[in-house]
């Protein structure tokens, strides 16, 4: 708990959960950035149906720890389910290099993600006392440790992927994976103990959760759900759009379409500290009816990313749209971000009760799920819109998300957190 001793003011198995995260991402995203262009380019297979299986893997990656939340809480403990978790995902990744096994390794990547991403974040909170301050401010630390991997994943697995060949690509993300699995192996000492499953008994009642709270984390995923289907778009039809629509020339130089996959994550390495600390100095303040009202003010901001792709998008008259606005587009985009998804995981977190801590956070990806589904549905509509109407659609779906987190702000207070 948080009596061990600390690195940074902070109990050190954050860092190896930081460090073993920043490194599972990198794979992740490592393949994520190459891969609707491994698919149109090397597959030859149609945009539409690439947008879709693009959105359907990314759901599936996202399916799977619900499942595995459960066999983590239940059976195997969260730290065994970390462990074999990554090495599936590691071989899922060795084996993006060979075409034959492109279906198998996207299943293998998902199945091992199932248990391995519910039980790594709910060990977070379990480093903590459940009235420690520090406990809510860890997970947007460990947010950061999502997008270090993510920033770095497309200038390594990007450049191999476009220069050297896809495959290369693809083994650097599983040399990633295996890297994020050493370094949790090695600081086990500093994670928190496995809570043991005590029986029950009808002296000791068993805590769940309340209706209230059932509503509010309903609610919440209803929204998020509607908002990931804009938001995930960055990696699908965004980046489709970065290869066909912008002029990626900064002089001489031609900047490889991957890079841009690096923005995201780079701009939240720099807004999150100046965003913690407002946060912070206005913590007293904080109720679970403010936090939704974030989240719902971060999704206005991502609409509005989308809107000035649309009007740039409409200026270019057709033509090529500089680079400068793709890169102003991702940093207001990941402005919005860090409003809405760290402040959502949370509140999933904050309102788990304390034996279903890794279930609660799987259902949390279940959000990531539908969103990502709904995100492939809407990633097919790509080719029927000129570019300027798709993005603007995107901006809609993005302010419908926004109005029902608003809406769901009025009763969150209400809920019981743990």
């Amino acid at each position: 708990m948080s009596e061990q001793p600390s690195w940074f003011g902070q109990p050190r198995g954050l860092t190896v959960l930081f460090l073993t995260n920043m490194w599972e991402q990198f794979s992740y995203f490592g393949m994520r950035a190459l891969l609707v262009y491994y698919m149109t380019k090397q597959l030859l297979i149609g945009q539409a149906q690439s947008s879709f299986i693009y959105g359907t893997y990314t759901a599936c990656a996202y399916f799977t720890p619900i499942v595995g939340g459960v066999i983590a809480d239940r059976f195997l403990g969260k730290r065994r389910a970390v462990i074999i978790g990554a090495t599936i995902m590691a071989l899922g990744h060795f084996m993006m290099a060979f075409e034959a096994l492109f279906y198998v390794a996207l299943a293998a990547i998902a199945i091992g993600n199932g248990l391995f991403l519910p039980s790594l974040p709910s060990q977070v909170g379990d480093l903590y006392r459940r009235d420690d301050p520090r406990r809510g401010w860890a997970f947007n630390v460990y947010y950061v440790g999502i997008n270090i991997g993510g920033f770095l994943a497309p200038l390594i697995c990007g450049t191999l992927g476009e220069v050297y060949g896809w495959h290369y690509g693809f083994g650097a993300a599983g040399i990633g994976m295996v890297l994020g699995l050493i370094i949790y192996l090695v600081g086990q000492p500093y994670l928190p103990a496995e809570q043991q499953r005590q029986p029950e008994s009808a002296a000791e009642p068993r805590t769940g959760f309340d209706r209230q709270t059932i509503l509010v984390l309903l609610g919440i995923a209803l929204s998020v759900t509607v908002f990931r289907a804009a938001y995930e778009q960055v990696g699908n039809t965004v980046a489709l759009w970065a290869d066909s629509g912008v002029d990626r020339a900064a002089g001489a130089f031609q900047i490889p379409m991957t890079w841009f996959q690096s923005l995201n994550p780079l701009f939240v390495m720099l807004l999150t500290p100046p965003l913690l600390a407002y946060w912070r100095r206005h913590s007293h303040k904080e109720t679970q009816a403010s936090l939704i009202r974030r989240m719902s003010f971060g999704a206005m901001i991502v609409g509005f990313s989308y809107l000035l792709l649309a009007a740039v998008a409409l200026m270019s008259g057709g033509g090529l749209t500089g680079w400068v606005w793709l890169a102003l587009f991702f940093l207001v985009l990941t402005f919005g971000e860090l409003f809405i998804l760290p402040t959502g995981l949370g509140l999933f977190a904050r309102l788990a009760p304390p034996h279903l801590g890794a279930t609660t956070v799987a259902a949390w990806f279940l959000v990531i799920f539908s969103g990502s589904l709904s995100a492939g549905l809407v990633g097919t509509l790509w080719s029927r819109f000129e570019p300027r109407g798709y993005f603007l659609l995107l901006a809609v779906i993005a302010g419908i998300s926004a109005i029902l987190l608003r809406a769901m702000s009025r009763v969150g207070g209400q809920a019981r957190a743990e």
